[in-house]
């Protein structure tokens, strides 16, 4: 990458034109189909973004993330359906349940490191689908049909181009706070501990909080994506929440560069439109889509858009400690 391109892809125009490429993207190709491909993408752009937080920024290997896009799905449904709330009502709920979902199963397990962890959060994954696909509320099997679209202030916005625009505002949102939790202090608690959590205990981080923070925070990210899901299929059901959920979600994080909110968008968004791209070659579509992975991993083995290696002179100003000033007194 010669210095120009590298330039521009750390530049803050970025973000803003890609979000500009989103938004026009319907005027050139606006059929249902391709609206709900779209759709679809942005809220794997999400899912994606809230793993980001707990694998890219904090260095937790979670295989069970489907389990929050679950519980934000199920409750907004539950909720909406037999309640008669709106799903933007359901929004506080959600946040409040995903996040102390994320505290009861972080709690236990985030002593654990790197493969044990792995296992572990794996495990609560499939006990959550399992749950919903046993327990009556959640509709059994079966699962929960008749979800309302979304609605602010009585505007129906589940037509095709509205759901588009209004889950591409809320995604940006997601990433722009995301981005700003990264450059916070807890960002870069979350950093130390990523490259080295012995180190960062013995530099006085609380390390054990600092993780929970990191798992409850991508746990509301997981859950906001799955109030999305709702809405636009107007129905949740066990079988949208296997474990090939979390593994794609985490294929994304890895392919577009762990700890780049920028990269994993791009991720989230090669993960989500190749296949879509590769139907015209049938049965074979999931062969080449596997040799494009390979293909990516063996060309760019620390993801297409990786984090820089660097920070930027602009946050990195930011914690140059202030000079100190001593006053001296004469001593007479």
């Amino acid at each position: 990458m010669n210095l120009a391109l590298r330039r521009f892809a750390q530049s803050r125009a970025v973000g803003p034109l890609g979000l500009a490429a989103a938004a026009l993207a319907p005027l050139l190709i606006a059929t249902p189909y391709s609206l709900n491909v779209m759709t679809s993408a942005a809220i794997f752009v999400m899912l994606a973004i809230g793993l980001n937080i707990v694998v890219g920024y904090c260095g937790l290997l979670d295989l069970g993330f489907a389990a929050f896009f679950a519980v934000g799905a199920y409750t907004s449904g539950v909720l909406s359906t037999q309640y008669g709330l709106s799903l933007v009502q359901t929004v506080p709920v959600v946040v409040a349940v995903t996040l102390l979902a994320g505290i009861l199963i972080g709690l236990p397990t985030l002593r654990l490191r790197t493969d044990y962890l792995a296992i572990v959060t794996l495990g609560f994954g499939e006990i959550i689908r399992i749950l919903a696909n046993n327990l009556e509320i959640t509709g059994g099997p079966s699962g929960i049909y008749g979800i309302p679209g979304l609605s602010f202030f009585g505007l129906g916005l589940d037509d095709p181009v509205g759901l588009y625009y209004t889950v591409l505002v809320l995604v940006a949102v997601a990433v722009l706070l995301a981005g700003r939790l990264d450059r916070s202090r807890l960002g870069r608690a979350w950093s130390f501990i990523r490259e080295d959590e012995d180190a960062a205990e013995a530099m006085g981080v609380h390390t054990y909080r600092v993780k929970l923070a990191a798992y409850s925070a991508g746990a509301v990210w997981g859950g906001l994506a799955g109030v999305l899901f709702a809405a636009q299929m107007s129905a949740v059901s066990p079988e949208s929440f296997r474990f090939i959920q979390s593994a794609l979600v985490l294929m994304a994080v890895v392919l577009g560069g762990m700890g780049s909110s920028r990269g994993v968008v791009v991720g989230a968004v090669c993960i989500s439109l190749v296949p879509e791209l590769l139907r015209g070659i049938e049965d074979n579509r999931y062969f080449a889509f596997g040799a494009v992975l390979i293909a990516v991993m063996v060309f760019r083995p620390v993801g297409l858009w990786p984090r820089p290696s660097r920070e930027p002179g602009r946050t990195a100003r930011r914690s140059v400690p202030e000079p100190v000033s001593v006053r001296t007194e004469k001593v007479t």
